[in-house]
């Protein structure tokens, strides 16, 4: 259970929240596997190329949710809102379904196919879910959703198992 505990300044009556403290990263998998790295780098380089910048950050954010993934939570979502995506989506993507109003039906289509693809439940991406993802994207642009999808979810599993932690990324830093 996190902890917070608050202190009151005599001189001026300011309180100052003191929270739980931080973990550091386990391991610095760029400085360890560079090559790993790069190759994984350019990975994401070519899954984006040709998709919706904003479409891509919702699928981002919502697999970095699913996964419980800090790090790329704080990072999809703070370059999202650099590039004008509302908070009031962002905040909503974690109800995608029960908040489908502020999505478009294609929108709608990519979360249901990358829960699907990240969570794999059943062993399988259902049939109904796959068919809707193809009605809204052409056969080049839903491979490079599935490719988009897929290379997020390897990310999450390395920002995961390193505990990359949250907080400190500035909006383009890892752009070129």
């Amino acid at each position: 259970m996190t902890t917070t505990t608050s202190t009151t300044n005599p001189a001026n009556g300011a309180t100052r929240t003191e929270y739980a403290h931080e973990h550091g990263p386990r391991l610095a998998l760029a400085e360890r596997l560079p090559d790993f790295y790069r190759a994984m780098v350019r990975l994401e380089t070519e899954a984006a190329k040709g998709v919706d910048p904003t479409l891509y950050h919702l699928i981002k954010i919502r697999a970095s949710q699913i996964n419980h993934c800090a790090f790329c939570i704080d990072m999809h979502s703070k370059d999202a809102l650099a590039e004008g995506e509302s908070v009031e989506r962002i905040v909503q993507l974690s109800a995608w379904e029960e908040s489908r109003h502020f999505y478009t039906e294609r929108e709608l289509a990519a979360l249901a196919l990358t829960e699907a693809v990240t969570v794999l439940t059943d062993g399988f991406v259902p049939d109904e879910v796959y068919a809707k993802a193809a009605a809204h994207f052409d056969e080049d642009e839903l491979a490079r959703v599935i490719a988009g999808i897929t290379v997020i979810n390897a990310w999450n599993r390395i920002g995961v198992t390193t505990r990359m932690t949250p907080g400190h990324y500035t909006p383009g830093q890892y752009k070129k």
